[in-house]
């Protein structure tokens, strides 16, 4: 179980105890599984939220709540991503750019209309929001780790150094049943529309790696965190269109 706290620890600021460097590399196996908790807090407050006020409050409540939980860690990525990606710069550059702390014009835009897309997208889905918040933050960050794992990973040092390798015996069993959970769960809620789900998860995270493979010839961790924003973003509207 060292690698889901490994992956707890990387993916969330929740306490998980010490652990050693080599832990992180089991980790990526149980990103899924943390993304369904993560999720899973998400609809607790959107549920109570909304109980209290409209749904758009709840919504934002909702959002607000997911970014405390991970710092941030994936929207930032994502700004960095199309600050970097979006400057035009040539491969080092882009990479000097993406490593930059400050926030460039592309990277506010993509993440207002990011954070925006989320928002209205879950006011959208009204009541189907808790149950779509567990099983797309679970499916995005499955596809973090699939995309990780194909790579090829560009940074000597970064976000997922250390955590390339394979997933392992355990970390793809866990992999593979938070996957046919959040997606058993969407079936459950919202029957055929599940598959616009897969759809718009693999655009978003897909067009995020084309995107980078393109510009870059590989994947880093500022990657994986834009595409998993992207993923879970697309998973959503995804269902929303077939409903």
């Amino acid at each position: 179980m060292r690698g889901a706290r490994a992956a707890l620890v990387f993916l969330t600021r929740l306490p998980a105890g010490r652990l050693q460097a080599e832990d992180f590399a089991a980790a990526p196996g149980w990103f899924a599984a943390v993304g369904l908790l993560i999720g899973a807090l998400q609809a607790a407050v959107f549920v109570i939220a909304a109980l209290l006020w409209p749904p758009e409050l709840a919504a934002l409540l909702a959002v607000a709540v997911g970014l405390l939980i991970t710092g941030g860690l994936h929207e930032d990525g994502l700004a960095d991503v199309f600050d970097g990606l979006g400057s035009g710069s040539p491969k080092p550059r882009a990479l000097e750019i993406m490593r930059d702390s400050q926030i460039g014009s592309y990277g506010a835009l993509s993440l207002g209309l990011a954070m925006a897309a989320r928002i209205l997208a879950l006011t959208a889905l009204g009541p189907l929001a808790p149950l779509l918040l567990i099983a797309g933050q679970g499916a995005s960050r499955a596809a973090m780790a699939m995309i990780l794992r194909k790579g090829p990973y560009l940074r000597a040092s970064g976000a997922g150094t250390g955590m390339t390798g394979a997933l392992g015996a355990a970390g793809g069993v866990a992999l593979v049943i938070a996957l046919i959970f959040a997606l058993s769960l969407t079936g459950w809620g919202v029957g055929w529309a599940t598959l616009g789900g897969v759809a718009g998860l693999l655009s978003g995270a897909g067009a995020m790696r084309l995107w980078a493979m393109r510009r870059l010839g590989g994947v880093t961790g500022d990657v994986l965190g834009g595409a998993q924003v992207l993923g879970d973003i697309g998973f959503l509207l995804g269902v929303l269109a077939c409903l």
